[in-house]
């Protein structure tokens, strides 16, 4: 097998805005491993992850399609740190195999490997090159998320405050890329980036 792709690794908490910087990254010809859409596949209607989610928490969390009923699993995973644990017990494996994988078979100049939880993990670290940060304002990230997901702003609150700290995050990143304004300017500092990891990624 040939050598790994170079791989950058793409972080953010909830409602930075990774999916609009990975966007463009793939826009401009580098290829997306996102472990959020891996995920999502492994707990979709035969998914790999059904069967021993099903074994683990029974069948309160499979929904009527035969997929995780994702509304029941976050209600259960945010009330008890040990079922969250024992949930990741079972998904953190299979999503980062799955995601080695397509990082090896990629066939971009370089890889973007979207991790929301790159810097806490540490599952991931060697992996990357470098580790970009999408980041912005706490309010900001409230508002979007209150708006796109209908979460009541106590389950935002929540979930941000299971997130690694946005000082923490900042402080873990080689490159910063800043999401407070508006798509134009998101996408000119992402096009700033793709040269420069382009140049390392043929280095």
């Amino acid at each position: 097998m040939s050598a790994r792709p170079w791989v950058l690794g793409l972080t953010g908490g909830i409602g930075s805005g990774k999916s609009a910087a990975s966007d463009r990254f793939a826009a401009l010809g580098a290829a997306v491993v996102d472990t959020d859409l891996i995920a999502h596949a492994l707990t979709a209607p035969e998914g790999a992850a059904i069967a021993p989610i099903r074994a683990a928490f029974g069948d309160s969390v499979i929904g009527a399609d035969g997929g995780l009923d994702r509304a029941a699993m976050r209600a259960r995973v945010f009330s008890a740190s040990a079922e969250r644990q024992r949930l990741e017990a079972i998904l953190h494996p299979m999503i980062r195999a799955e995601s080695l994988r397509q990082c090896d078979v990629a066939t971009a100049p370089y890889v973007v490997l979207v991790v929301p939880l790159l810097i806490e993990s540490g599952a991931y670290r060697n992996v990357c090159a470098r580790i970009a940060v999408v980041d912005c304002p706490e309010a900001v990230q409230r508002q979007r998320v209150e708006a796109r997901s209908g979460l009541a702003p106590t389950q935002v609150a929540a979930i941000m405050a299971a997130q690694l700290a946005r000082s923490a995050r900042l402080a873990a990143a080689d490159d910063v890329i800043d999401n407070s304004g508006d798509l134009d300017e998101l996408y000119l500092q992402v096009d700033l980036l793709h040269a420069r990891y382009l140049a390392l990624a043929q280095g």
